[in-house]
């Protein structure tokens, strides 16, 4: 059944691309692409985490149509066919699975995770570093999730939890200090590095920063939304409300 979805969607993309097709697809190249992908990508996020299936189930779809299409792209060009791809991708999962694929025995997820990293290094060239392979373009957050993620995976990190806690404690103080500095330049820095560090005591714990915010900003918009609505519902206009009579009705919606 995937097999013939998956070809369904090759001819459709072919069509498109054909002498026939649409002169819009035709000038498209996988550079002029990326930004539909990382709009689609969004959007099938947010599908996801909002937990609407249907949604999510439509823009999975409208992702693979633009990794196929960028795929089929590459080939038109002689780069590499979708096949390659996949095989390349498929044989280096098994090589960095090699306690499910071959007889390595890991004890924990911390281990497993050390070794995925060291295998990664292994298939790349000697010079690289341990974060080159990070991209440039990542959110300033989910990046220094995956900094210090991959500083893990070398050892580079915290001893214990209690050590990270009191290094945000540190982070807290320097910050403070420099707000009451005055000094501008150091607050943004030292507001930073609390930052970093608050990232990486929460991957500690389990939490994804990245995922936390937005679920508090979807939070913070939807009990507005409902604050808003109730401001209208009882003739109230919040923009001639002061914060004490905001604060009720925002007690009244929690």
């Amino acid at each position: 059944m995937h097999s013939k979805s998956l070809e369904k969607l090759r001819g459709v993309i072919s069509a498109l691309l054909g002498p026939e097709g649409c002169p819009w697809d035709k000038k498209q190249t996988p550079e002029t692409l990326c930004d539909y992908v990382i709009e689609e990508s969004f959007e099938l996020v947010e599908a996801i985490r909002s937990g609407n299936k249907p949604e999510a189930m439509e823009e999975l779809g409208d992702v693979m149509f633009l990794l196929l299409f960028i795929a089929e792209l590459y080939e038109k060009n002689g780069d590499f066919n979708l096949s390659e791809a996949i095989d390349s991708s498929s044989a280096k999962m098994i090589r960095r699975h090699p306690h499910v694929f071959a007889d390595t025995k890991v004890d924990n997820q911390d281990e497993l995770l050390r070794n995925w990293e060291k295998i990664k290094r292994g298939e790349k060239k000697k010079s690289e570093r341990t974060f080159d392979s990070l991209p440039k373009g990542l959110p300033p957050m989910l990046k220094a999730y995956r900094i210090n993620a991959k500083a893990a995976r070398t050892g580079f990190t915290y001893p214990d939890d209690e050590t990270a806690e009191a290094q945000l404690q540190s982070e807290w103080k320097e910050w403070k200090q420099a707000l009451d500095s005055g000094d501008k330049k150091a607050s943004e820095e030292e507001f930073g590095d609390y930052l970093f560090t608050l990232i990486e005591l929460g991957r500690r714990k389990g939490i994804k920063a990245n995922t936390a915010l937005d679920g508090a900003n979807n939070k913070f918009l939807e009990r507005f939304a409902r604050l808003e609505d109730l401001a209208k519902e009882e003739g109230l206009d919040i923009t001639e409300m002061d914060i004490v009579e905001l604060d009720k009705l925002w007690d009244r919606i929690k």
